[in-house]
């Protein structure tokens, strides 16, 4: 007959306390993040919640002023080379005035080695101007400022100074949440991304995968959920 070991009320209670502690563990997750711009997208980025749920992000950022291929390579580099193991390397990068053969073999090669890509054409700032209205119709990257300080100042208090965009503004992410919104702006950029056959995605404009990449941000992306509660379970 198997024995029944009493235990005491004491010792009952800190199993009972390390059982609770364990559940609520919370576990790091590490982003690369690699940007072709040297203050928007960084500026951007950096200001999202470091801690969604139980999963803290832990973000280093690399790059700024080099072009599409670069960022890409220079994104597989600090990977292949890093100490530190990423759950996800994202490459940050607009179209601009790039060759479209170049902006083609940049989002090529991302695929190829196995990381992320929050491109845009012809600018990330396609990205904000989602958050007031669903733009389905193509713009020049000179075409942005305006369009945003008109979208900005028409749901600002005429009583308050006129918004000007400027491209390193440290506050975009705050405004953006308080007068956009983001939850359109990631269902509209979807359905942009539905129009996208074939690998000549520098004929698609405007088109933004950023949505993805805010996703992930947001705790929203089931892919990588799945992927960060399997580390959790097995106490990574």
């Amino acid at each position: 007959m198997a024995r029944t070991i009493k235990i005491d009320n004491a010792l009952q209670k800190r199993f009972a306390k390390q059982a609770k502690k364990s559940k609520t563990r919370e576990l790091v997750t590490y982003f690369l993040i690699v940007c072709e711009g040297e203050k928007t997208e960084p500026n951007y980025f950096k200001s999202f919640p470091k801690k969604v749920g139980k999963f803290i992000y832990d973000i280093s950022f690399e790059g700024g002023g080099i072009s599409t291929l670069k960022v890409v390579e220079k994104a597989i580099e600090l990977r292949d080379n890093s100490k530190q193991k990423y759950d996800r390397v994202w490459a940050v990068f607009d179209r601009d005035s790039f060759k479209a053969s170049s902006f083609n073999s940049a989002i090529l090669k991302v695929k190829a080695n196995n990381i992320n890509c929050a491109w845009s054409n012809e600018a990330f700032e396609l990205w904000y101007l989602l958050h007031f209205h669903n733009r389905i119709t193509a713009m020049k990257r000179d075409e942005y400022k305006k369009a945003i300080e008109d979208a900005v100042n028409g749901k600002l208090n005429k009583k308050k100074k006129a918004f000007k965009y400027q491209k390193n503004d440290t506050g975009m992410y705050s405004l953006l949440n308080q007068i956009g919104n983001q939850t359109s702006a990631i269902n509209w950029a979807k359905e942009l991304a539905k129009s996208i056959t074939g690998e000549q995605f520098a004929n698609y404009n405007p088109q933004t995968m950023v949505f993805k990449l805010v996703e992930e941000l947001n705790g929203k992306s089931q892919e990588l959920n799945d992927e960060l509660a399997k580390k959790y379970e097995d106490g990574q």
